[in-house]
């Protein structure tokens, strides 16, 4: 049996079976992306909603999601589309030369457009067609962008790093068992984020949720060995909301996200907080 060869996961799939993702199944014997040219989100956002702060700021960026993650956040915001597969959430087709277009034409308008955005679930489990759209888009002079949770192994990461202008990597915390809970792989992120950080423009964020992830120790740690790497990564530190399956824990207070700024701050010189 073929085994998927993008995340950490290295799904074992039988023919017709789909993965952890519910975006990538086997079929006459080989892992394809069920979700290639299907679109179930599209906007014009400010670049600084990714969030990306240090790139090309107070520019508009096309935003595009699909369906399905590898990761099962019980807090996640775009659930309805993050936690759905193949046909449990409307799509629209489109390929990525249709994509390209209207990245192109979205360019030409007095807002401008800066190129695309692959975001609002995980864009490595769509690694197939992000490449294709990101080749296309690069032809005509756009930029790429991936908003990620950071969980894809290293060889297809370095296949599509060329390709990528900027991401925002998601460091959800800084242990494994926090990982755990939300079904994911701490040093696979932390693998992402060492391979991309002087290969692209990155920025990182942390969701705080708290008494979850909300110690100042952890995020010493979290600010020291993203400074380890280059203390100019810039980091967002963001509030959480109750969502989707955790709705007993109340939103973090602001206070908690400044405090944890100012610890970041000992170390990097980019720290934002968000939803404050």
């Amino acid at each position: 049996m073929p085994v998927c060869p993008i995340c950490f996961h290295h799904c074992n799939l039988s023919e017709g079976q789909t993965g952890f993702c519910k975006a990538r199944a086997c079929f006459n014997g080989k892992i394809v992306g069920l979700n290639y040219g299907r679109i179930s989100s599209l906007a014009l956002d400010p670049i600084e909603k990714k969030p990306l702060y240090h790139f090309y700021p107070h520019s508009a960026i096309l935003s595009v999601g699909g369906f399905g993650c590898n990761l099962r956040c019980p807090f996640c915001q775009n659930h309805h589309i993050s936690m759905s597969g193949m046909n449990e959430v409307p799509t629209q087709p489109m390929s990525p030369r249709e994509l390209t277009e209207l990245a192109l034409n979205l360019a030409k308008q007095p807002r401008g457009n800066l190129g695309v955005a692959f975001t609002y679930n995980e864009p490595f489990i769509s690694f197939e067609y992000v490449r294709d759209c990101c080749q296309l888009l690069h032809q005509v002079g756009l930029k790429t962008v991936l908003v990620t949770n950071g969980h894809i192994n290293k060889g297809p990461l370095v296949e599509l790093l060329p390709l990528v202008d900027a991401m925002n990597i998601d460091l959800k915390g800084f242990t494994q068992g926090y990982y755990t809970y939300l079904g994911g792989d701490f040093e696979q992120v932390k693998q992402t984020i060492e391979t991309a950080y002087d290969r692209c423009h990155i920025e990182v964020t942390t969701l705080i949720v708290p008494t979850l992830n909300d110690s100042a120790a952890h995020m010493r740690a979290e600010a020291e060995w993203l400074a380890s790497l280059s203390s100019e990564i810039p980091l967002h530190i963001s509030r959480y909301f109750p969502h989707y399956k955790l709705t007993n824990i109340p939103p973090t207070p602001v206070e908690t996200v400044l405090y944890l700024c100012d610890v970041a701050r000992q170390y990097l010189r980019y720290v934002h907080a968000g939803n404050c």
